[in-house]
């Protein structure tokens, strides 16, 4: 008898259903209520909203150990940084990463994406490249992309979403061609509420 958790794609049982109650119950602000209903919040490109153990572990953080990381010598900042390098460590076994120095941290999804344009795309791409987005994309993920193919002299794509506002996929794939060198995809579209 296998143990194995791997998806079977003859599988004919479904993925268990998402409890999106229970989700919205990690997110106290979700409790709130904007012209007497219930929040939805679909700006995550801008601000992520915090769950509950996300805010405790800050409380925790600035009530015992608020400290520099890596510049401190005291033992506040010694703490600290051990935290914060045991984060590193667990973020790299959660998503399988080969080595903990693939896990950097940032301010937010524009700085990264930033960070991957102009140290990563700027230098290595040019004529005859392709960088490949979604209409459903957020400008912080469009912008970047734009100046980086000025720069070089390489090409934008944006692949077509439908009515409904999801991905084409079946486009998405026939424009990810040879000379497509970086797709940047949204997870869930901010202007659309598309995951």
């Amino acid at each position: 008898m296998s143990t194995s958790h791997a998806h079977d794609a003859n599988s004919t049982e479904s993925a268990p259903a998402l409890d999106i109650e229970r989700i919205r119950a990690d997110f106290p602000l979700l409790a709130r209520k904007v012209h007497g209903k219930p929040l939805v919040y679909l700006d995550n490109a801008n601000t992520s909203q915090k769950p509950l153990a996300v805010i405790e572990a800050t409380d925790r953080f600035y009530r015992t150990s608020n400290a520099n990381v890596a510049r401190a010598v005291h033992a506040l900042g010694a703490e600290a940084t051990d935290a914060y390098e045991a984060t590193r460590d667990k973020l790299a076994r959660f998503v399988n990463a080969p080595s903990r120095d693939e896990i950097i941290f940032t301010s937010g999804t524009t700085q990264a994406t930033n960070l991957v344009a102009y140290s990563f795309a700027l230098p290595r791409l040019g004529p005859g490249d392709t960088i490949l987005v979604t209409q459903m994309e957020h400008h912080a993920n469009i912008v970047p992309w734009q100046l980086v193919c000025a720069r070089t002299g390489a090409t934008l794509k944006v692949a077509p979403i439908s009515q409904s506002g999801e991905l084409l996929v079946d486009r998405f794939i026939e424009l990810l061609t040879a000379d497509v060198k970086l797709a940047c995809v949204t997870h869930v579209s901010n202007v659309l509420g598309t995951i």
